[in-house]
């Protein structure tokens, strides 16, 4: 059953405890489909994602966590990690030019791969954490990425061992402004 979009919004959480039932490759293809389907600059779909199932890469990636990131267990208890990677060089650019402020856009798209994988794995009864405090040239080893790709998060996912209350959130009106800030 698909719940609404603003209900998954509100029941997703940051899972960091999992339980040890494999994930079904069904699952985890819808999963990788919701990227798919995820906007990017220009649809320039600039993501390459490694699927990580291996213990032993588990581990090697692991030790790029600092033991202090409360992430650092979920990397190996996971039944997957996604590595959300990008092409560098390809969004944000018109022929071969940077075209934004801000330079290579690859973060604005990743993040948007990151929330369709979080959404859509809660939407599938699964849990999700986006990791993004680690040694990215160690998992980019680890990985054995090439190097226009680079590692920009990682995801675990599985079954919750635990679910947490929500977080507060900000009033609506604690960040909007109308017509100018």
């Amino acid at each position: 059953m698909t719940e609404s979009i603003m209900t998954i919004l509100k029941e997703r959480r940051s899972i960091r405890n999992y339980t040890d039932q494999a994930v079904p490759e069904d699952v985890l293809a819808a999963i990788l489909e919701s990227v798919q389907w995820t906007p990017s600059w220009a649809n320039t779909q600039c993501w390459e994602i490694v699927v990580v199932k291996a213990l032993d890469v588990k581990k090697q990636i692991q030790q790029a966590v600092p033991a202090s990131n409360p992430a650092f267990k979920s990397i190996v208890n996971a039944p997957v990690v996604l590595a959300l990677c990008a092409k560098k060089g390809t969004s944000g650019y018109y022929k071969d030019v940077i075209t934004t402020k801000f330079g290579d856009w690859f973060m604005f798209d990743l993040g948007l791969a990151a929330q369709s994988i979080c959404l859509a794995a809660h939407d599938k009864g699964l849990g999700t954490l986006i990791v993004g405090l680690y040694e990215h040239d160690k998992v980019n080893a680890a990985l054995k990425l090439p190097e226009n790709v680079e590692n920009v998060a990682l995801i675990p996912l599985g079954y919750a061992a635990k679910v947490p209350k929500a977080p507060k959130r900000k009033a609506i009106s604690e960040f909007t402004h109308y017509d100018a800030f």
